[in-house]
């Protein structure tokens, strides 16, 4: 599916670090840039495959400090939905070519970003009121679609969880809940689908430090680094792989 060479390491290694710093130190959403990377040098699925492991282990490294600080109910529900939206991602796998999953990864980077830009600029406010519970259902399964195309499952479960009106703290850990159960959900069908490879899982072993020292680096930077530069980046990034990858699907 790919070699495992010095020109692919040097995308790699800044992509796995880049997942761990925004996990460990700038919640999780933005993390799936690194799969978008990946999927511009690599097929979209072996990238797809090769992030899952990794970022399960860094979601392993954030779950202890959030342990049982979460909201259950809300995570709960989000979780449930989560496993239809998987087998949405599952049927979609069994038809989708490389260049319709371009497609669809270049899509939801883009549509990220714009959302991301929406909210910054105050045009998109949290509801008025609490969502209602089939309403986390619902965002449950956008987010467990989202996640098993591209570990881009943040935007719908923030839109819930903002609107449960939970602290920063029960927040986070919500979400670090919501995507650890999550991901370990999407292994097993990862697997049948073939989605892991020798070539992913020796990438894995090379890469797993790398995503432990993101992790642990995201924490110290967080204090250091304004979040406004971290996804100013992010945001760029992208914003420039997205185009690249609908440009290549379109191509």
């Amino acid at each position: 599916m790919f070699d495992i060479t010095w020109s692919f390491l040097a995308v790699a290694i800044p992509a796995v670090f880049f997942a761990g710093v925004s996990k460990g130190g700038f919640g999780s959403g933005a993390a799936f840039v690194s799969g978008v990377l990946l999927a511009v040098i690599i097929d979209p699925k072996a990238a797809i495959g090769l992030m899952l492991p990794l970022l399960m282990l860094i979601d392993l490294a954030n779950l202890r400090p959030y342990w049982r600080r979460w909201s259950w109910p809300d995570a709960r529900l989000l979780i449930l939905g989560g496993v239809p939206g998987i087998a949405l991602g599952v049927a979609l796998f069994r038809v989708a070519d490389d260049d319709l999953l371009r497609l669809l990864i270049g899509g939801i980077s883009l549509l990220f970003v714009a959302w991301q830009l929406v909210r910054a600029a105050g045009l998109v406010q949290p509801s008025a009121r609490r969502l209602p519970p089939w309403a986390g259902l619902f965002a449950g399964v956008l987010t467990g679609f989202t996640s098993f195309v591209s570990h881009a499952g943040g935007p719908p479960a923030a839109i819930y969880l903002l609107s449960q009106r939970l602290d920063k703290t029960t927040y986070q850990a919500s979400t670090v809940l919501v995507f650890w159960a999550i991901n370990i959900a999407k292994f097993v069908p990862y697997a049948v689908l073939g989605l892991f490879t020798w070539e992913t899982g020796l990438a894995n072993l090379i890469l797993a430090p790398v995503a432990v020292a993101g992790a642990w680096a995201g924490v110290r930077l967080h204090h250091v680094v304004p979040e406004r530069l971290f996804f100013g980046l992010t945001y760029v990034l992208l914003t420039a792989t997205g185009a690249k990858l609908i440009w290549d699907a379109l191509a």
